[in-house]
């Protein structure tokens, strides 16, 4: 007998895409940043995108869970709640 395997669920194609997501998100950000936002996420704020300015360094922006204020993860480590742009909504 032939071992198949099931194809994935709706749900699992949509989490594994996720996980692929925010992977990508996170790739090129310094260990600072990446230990703020570990805890910035137990506040359930979460990143939402990254800016990649040519010769500069990534820009992370973080929203909190009602979208009703964002921040940007500085190099650093640093949470920066006034930064010099403004986000279309």
């Amino acid at each position: 007998m032939e071992n198949k395997e099931r194809p994935p669920s709706a749900r699992e194609r949509r989490k594994a895409q996720q996980q692929e997501d925010d992977a990508r998100l996170k790739a090129g950000l310094t260990p600072a940043q990446l230990a703020t936002l570990h805890t910035m996420e137990q506040f359930r704020w979460t990143l939402r995108f990254v800016r990649r300015p040519m010769f500069l360094q990534p820009v992370a922006v973080l929203f909190n869970r009602d979208d009703s204020r964002y921040a940007v993860l500085e190099a650093d480590g640093s949470i920066n709640e006034s930064p010099d742009f403004k986000i279309r909504t």
